[in-house]
C-alpha cells in the first residue's frame, strides 16, 4: 500500500491506471484501525500495487477534495475518476473480493450483453452496500448514485417508483426496490452455486 501525500501527486499517478482504491482514514481510532488492518491483508494477498491510503487528519486537503465526510472510506477510481465510495470497515475477504473482481465483468452467457444496472443508493445505507457488494461479487458493473447529494436523480427515482427508500435499481429498464437478490439474479441471468 502506498501513503499519499500530495493531493497533485495522486491525482498524477492514478489518472491512466484502469483501477485505484485511496483509503480516508483517521489513525489511531477503532473503525479506521480494522479497515487499515483488512485492507492491508487484503493488498499483501492480491499483489496490486494501486492501493493507496491517506490519514484524513494529517491531508485534509484529499478528503475534501473528494467530498469525503465520513472516514474510513475507500474510495475506487477509474482512469483517474471516482467511481464508488464504500464506508466503514469490511473484513478483508470483502476487500479481497473487490480487488480481484476490478474489472467488473458479467459471467456472460450465451454472449449475451450485461444489461445496464444503476444503483440508487445513500453513503449511510447497509443494505445498499449490500446490494453493491452482491454485484461486485458476481462481476455486475454497475452506475452508483447517491441520492442523498443528487435530488433530481432522487425526484426521478421516486416518480418511477412511487418509493422514498433505498437501495433501488434500475436493471435493463426494470426497478427493483430494496434488496430483492432473487430477482436480481433473475434479470442479470446470474447463476449461483
Amino acid at each position: 500500500m502506498n501513503e499519499v501525500k500530495f493531493l497533485a501527486e495522486f491525482t498524477e499517478r492514478i489518472k491512466t491506471t484502469d483501477k485505484a482504491y485511496l483509503l480516508v482514514y483517521k489513525k489511531g481510532t477503532g473503525v479506521s484501525d480494522c479497515a487499515f488492518s483488512a485492507l492491508q491483508e487484503a493488498a499483501k494477498a492480491v499483489k496490486t500495487n494501486n492501493i493507496f491510503f491517506v490519514d484524513a487528519p494529517a491531508n485534509p486537503e484529499i478528503h475534501k477534495h473528494y467530498g469525503v465526510t465520513s472516514a474510513p472510506s475507500l474510495l475506487i477510481f477509474e482512469k483517474g475518476q471516482l467511481k464508488d465510495m464504500v464506508k466503514g470497515c469490511h473484513d478483508t475477504q470483502f476487500y479481497k473480493q473487490l480487488f480481484e473482481n476490478a474489472v467488473f465483468q458479467q459471467k456472460v452467457q450465451n454472449n449475451q450483453q450485461q444489461k445496464s444496472v444503476t444503483v440508487y443508493s445513500t453513503p449511510s445505507c447497509p443494505w445498499c452496500n449490500t446490494l453493491k457488494s452482491f454485484l461486485r461479487k458476481n462481476g455486475i458493473a454497475f452506475s452508483d448514485i447517491d441520492v442523498s447529494r443528487d435530488q433530481e436523480a432522487a425526484r426521478q427515482m421516486v416518480a418511477a417508483t412511487g418509493q422514498q427508500g433505498v437501495p433501488q435499481a434500475n436493471i435493463g429498464g426494470e426497478w427493483v426496490v430494496g434488496f430483492d437478490q432473487q430477482r436480481i439474479k433473475r434479470l442479470l441471468n446470474i447463476q449461483t452455486q
